[in-house]
């Protein structure tokens, strides 16, 4: 997928041309912008296949940009930041970037990931597709899965959901009662060679909670999560 297009938000001109270049040397095409804003305009009329993003970026800064992509879709996001800090490094990952890269960076380290990343991408999506052919729909008590059509109902009504969360409700609901550690969703969902915290599996399933009122997603304390069964 050296095709893809990958979207670069960052506002120092120079890191940008060097990001721009070595991913143009690795076959990819790029989109790039100084501001938030200028991304959100790109994402509604061209949307890149995997994002690159700075953290300090004038008007809306970068975490609130990927917190708002995150409510729509769950493309690829690697963030770049001059902050170190472990506090922003969580925050990141719990606002739904799959990746943190330290500034200053080897700019063949973040085309290393980007390519690990696209790959990755590309078997979620290829394993969605073999889910799809096995399976027309899920059930357990007012939570009904589509997943043909990938869509959610929950007591009658549709829920929009991302991709991630529609794996997560698709791996607990054909496995009810079934207690699956943090560890293992994260590998499930994200892929086998995702290394971010599995914070990101929490705000997961944070998210879905909020969308689904009643749910019933257990938290099996010190381990993970189990989706207890219930008669429609």
């Amino acid at each position: 997928m050296k095709d893809a297009i990958i979207g670069i938000v960052e506002d120092d001109p120079h890191i940008r041309e060097i990001v721009e270049a070595y991913l143009h040397k690795e076959g990819y095409k790029t989109n790039s912008v100084d501001t938030a804003e200028k991304a959100w305009d790109l994402w509604q009329e061209s949307p890149p296949d995997l994002w690159v993003l700075d953290i300090m970026l004038p008007g809306m800064n970068g975490y609130d940009f990927c917190s708002r992509i995150r409510q729509e879709s769950d493309i690829p996001i690697i963030i770049i930041s001059a902050r170190d800090e472990e506090v922003d490094k969580v925050l990141g990952l719990e606002l739904g970037s799959d990746d943190y890269l330290t500034k200053p960076f080897s700019p063949r380290e973040l085309v290393a990931r980007v390519n690990r990343m696209v790959k990755r991408w590309e078997k979620y999506h290829d394993k969605d597709s073999q889910a799809e052919e096995s399976e027309p729909s899920l059930k357990n008590g007012d939570l009904t899965l589509s997943i043909e059509e990938r869509r959610v109902f929950w007591q009658g009504e549709e829920v929009e959901v991302t991709a991630k969360e529609f794996s997560l409700l698709q791996i607990l609901v054909s496995q009810t009662n079934r207690a699956f550690s943090r560890e293992e969703l994260l590998h499930k969902v994200w892929g086998d060679d995702y290394f971010g915290s599995d914070r990101a599996v929490d705000d997961l399933v944070k998210r879905l909670r909020k969308k689904f009122s009643d749910v019933p997603i257990e938290t099996v304390w010190g381990y993970g999560y189990r989706l207890r069964e219930r008669e429609a």
